[in-house]
């Protein structure tokens, strides 16, 4: 190809193109038609320079044209408030929603073995002594468990929790590809700490104090956890089983998911450290922190159920836009 005689030969073209997208929203029914028509002229002119003459000038030049004339026939994205809010009513509620499976279950397994935990501690005094010395079990049942709420100041204190639940939550949903084995720890630890308190707090006839203290902000951020780990542990499953789709694809996908969920998450855990900070060690009544931990959870559970089954009837998989995370190829079955 002659390069000096191709851009004799269009550079008119070129130049009307350059003209239509400096002036895209002033054009005239006509004009737009005109733009369209030297997008795709101009689009091709593009690929044959690149497969017969790579002239570097020329091709910096005409991709550079294109893609001005793309965003204006086609629209540029625009990531903002629109995304902001398609994520918080579509894409979170429906990762949520489709794994709800996983953490329901999650959180069932938990509360049996916690609960049994809890009752093996109270009742028999041969545990507890292998837990601590009778001075430091009565020292934490008397006023460390109910001190640690108020020992900071509310907004640091917040901040700590925050951060600590969001990395919990975090771990459970990255090392899920770990085949799910991190996470079951993960949540181990989790049921072991709580079980424990429950059950010395219960052997000192406190499980009254116990809950009130847990369940403001209990509720909320257990939840989180549990759905972190449903989804680690889905995640994990899927390196055993991808389904219909290639290994590398179904990974991609639900790991895509877990980043969408480990942002979400992390707001819903701060809302649950907010409570814990400053609701939790309140001088509000028993009845009135835990209801507004009730409250809280009922909320979330709610928000799921609605916004998250109906983006799932709409095809939501909780994945990215199709224009962000590109193409895959079709796998026969």
């Amino acid at each position: 190809m002659d390069v000096d005689a191709f851009v004799a030969a269009h550079q008119k073209e070129w130049d009307r193109l350059a003209d239509l997208v400096r002036r895209r929203g002033r054009l005239s029914g006509p004009e737009a038609d005109e733009l369209v028509q030297l997008y795709r002229t101009v689009s091709t002119h593009l690929a044959m320079v690149r497969s017969a003459a790579p002239d570097p000038v020329l091709l910096g030049k005409l991709s550079s044209l294109v893609a001005r004339a793309r965003a204006a026939v086609a629209g540029s994205r625009d990531p903002g408030w629109n995304d902001v809010v398609r994520f918080l009513t579509v894409r979170f509620p429906a990762a949520v929603y489709l794994n709800r499976y996983w953490w329901v279950t999650a959180a069932a397994v938990s509360v049996l073995i916690g609960t049994v935990i809890a009752w093996w501690v109270a009742a028999n005094p041969d545990v507890q002594a292998t837990i601590a010395a009778p001075e430091e079990i009565r020292q934490l049942v008397e006023r460390d468990f109910e001190n640690y709420y108020s020992a900071n100041p509310a907004g640091s204190f917040a901040t700590q929790v925050w951060i600590n639940n969001a990395w919990v939550a975090a771990g459970a949903l990255i090392f899920g590809v770990f085949l799910g084995l991190p996470v079951i720890y993960i949540l181990w630890m989790n049921v072991l700490n709580v079980a424990v308190s429950a059950g010395l707090m219960a052997s000192a006839g406190r499980l009254d104090v116990f809950f009130g203290l847990i369940t403001p902000h209990g509720l909320l951020e257990l939840t989180a956890v549990f759905v972190a780990a449903g989804a680690g542990l889905r995640l994990g499953w899927t390196v055993i089983d991808p389904g219909p789709m290639r290994r590398t694809d179904a990974l991609a996908q639900r790991g895509r998911a877990a980043v969408g969920l480990a942002v979400g998450l992390a707001g819903v855990l701060l809302i649950s450290g907010i409570i814990e900070g400053f609701v939790t060690p309140s001088g509000l009544p028993t009845w009135a922190r835990v209801g507004i931990g009730v409250v809280a959870e009922l909320a979330f559970l709610a928000y799921i159920w609605v916004f998250g089954r109906r983006a799932v009837a709409a095809g939501e998989v909780g994945d990215l836009d199709e224009t962000v995370r590109g193409d895959a190829l079709p796998v026969s079955a």
